[in-house]
C-alpha cells in the first residue's frame, strides 16, 4: 500500500444547511492517502451532501475542503482531474457494449484515441470484462455493471475514488468480487471514499470509519477502535448441568444464566488478559466448563449505539 505523508482528503469545520434545515453542523475529517475511509450514518444523517461537495457538486456555508490539495469551490476543474465518482445509479449505457462504454467516456474526457484504446483494454482486463466485452451493457448481470461502472470511473487514472453505495443490490458473490477490486485500487495506490449502507462492507475493506449522526461525527477510528465503543461484548460458556451452571454464576456475580440452554453470559472485552482471569477465576471455584466462546460487539452494535438508531433497515 502506497501512503504518502499528505492526507488525501482534509475536512474541517464544514457546514451546509438546506433553508431552516441544517444539514452538516462542523465536520472534521481526514483520509490519508492510499487507504479506505468510509462514511456510516442513517439516513438524513448528511453522507451525500459531504461526498456532493467534495466532488464540486455543491458549495459549502462555512469551512474548508481539500482534495488532493485543492479547494473543490475554487479549484473544481483540478478536483474533476484527480477524482472518480461511481453512485448508487449507473452510469452504464445499456445499449452500448462494455467497450463501446469505456471508449466514450475516454472521448468526454479528450485522452486521444491511442490512449482511449490502451486504457479501455486495461479496463476490461482488471475488471475481467474481456469476454464480455463486445456484448450490450444490457445484457450484463448486476456485477458486471457495477464492475464496469467502477472502471468507467477510472477512465481519468483518478487519485481518488469516490464509491457510493457501489454494491447496493448485488448478491453476496458479486459482491466480494467488488470487494477484491477495490483491494487492488489501492494496493495500487488509490484513495477509495466509501459510503455504504452494508456495516460488514465497512468492517472488510475501511482502514478508518467515521459515523455520521444528525450532521456530526460522532465517533471516528479504526473497526477495531469502534467496536470498543459499543456494549455487549461477553463471553459464552456452557456446563454440563444445572448445578454447575448455577455454581459458576454464583462464583462469577456479574452474569446472566439461561437454566434452560445451560449457558452462562458473562460480560467481557474479550481480551486474551480477561479470559485468562475468568479461567483462572473458575479453576479457584474448581468448576468444571463444558464450552466456551467469546462474543465481541460488530459494526451493527457500535451503529445503534451511536447513533440511537434500533432498526436494522437500510441504512444509506
Amino acid at each position: 500500500m502506497t501512503v504518502t505523508d499528505r492526507p488525501a482528503i482534509e475536512v474541517s469545520g464544514l457546514t451546509k444547511s438546506f433553508g431552516d434545515h441544517q444539514v452538516l453542523r462542523g465536520i472534521d475529517l481526514n483520509v490519508p492517502a492510499g487507504t479506505v475511509f468510509s462514511l456510516l450514518g442513517p439516513n438524513g444523517a448528511g453522507k451525500t451532501t459531504v461526498v456532493r461537495l467534495l466532488v464540486t457538486l455543491g458549495r459549502p456555508d462555512a469551512g474548508r475542503m481539500l482534495v488532493g490539495g485543492h479547494d473543490p469551490v475554487r479549484e473544481a476543474d483540478a478536483v474533476r482531474g484527480i477524482i472518480g465518482v461511481t453512485g448508487q445509479n449507473s452510469a452504464v449505457d445499456p445499449l452500448l457494449t462494455g467497450e463501446e462504454n469505456l471508449r466514450l467516456v475516454g472521448k468526454l474526457l479528450h485522452l486521444g484515441a491511442a490512449e482511449t484504446a490502451r486504457r479501455t483494454t486495461r479496463l476490461l482486463k482488471q475488471f475481467d470484462l474481456v469476454e464480455a466485452a463486445r456484448k450490450r451493457t444490457g445484457s450484463y448481470s448486476g456485477g458486471m455493471v457495477r464492475r464496469l461502472d467502477l472502471a468507467m470511473s477510472l477512465m481519468g487514472d483518478p487519485r481518488i475514488v469516490f464509491l457510493d453505495e457501489p454494491t447496493t443490490g448485488l448478491d453476496p458473490r458479486s459482491r466480494r468480487e467488488l470487494w477484491s477490486v477495490i483491494r487492488g485500487l489501492v494496493n495500487d495506490g488509490v484513495t477509495i471514499f466509501l459510503t455504504t449502507q452494508y456495516l460488514e462492507e465497512a468492517d472488510q475493506l475501511a482502514d478508518r470509519i467515521a459515523v455520521l449522526d444528525d450532521g456530526r461525527i460522532v465517533a471516528e477510528g479504526t473497526s477495531g477502535e469502534l467496536k470498543k465503543l459499543a456494549p455487549g461484548g461477553h463471553v459464552r460458556l456452557t456446563f454440563a448441568d444445572a448445578h454447575g451452571l448455577a455454581a459458576a454464576a454464583r462464583a462469577v456475580g456479574s452474569a446472566e444464566a439461561d437454566m434452560e440452554q445451560l449457558v452462562l453470559s458473562v460480560p467481557s472485552d474479550g481480551s486474551v488478559g480477561d479470559i485468562r482471569r475468568l479461567l483462572e477465576h473458575f479453576d479457584d471455584h474448581d468448576l468444571s466448563i463444558g464450552q466456551l466462546s467469546i462474543h465481541t460487539p460488530d459494526l451493527d452494535d457500535v451503529f445503534f449505539a451511536l447513533t440511537g438508531n434500533t432498526s436494522k433497515g437500510v441504512r444509506s
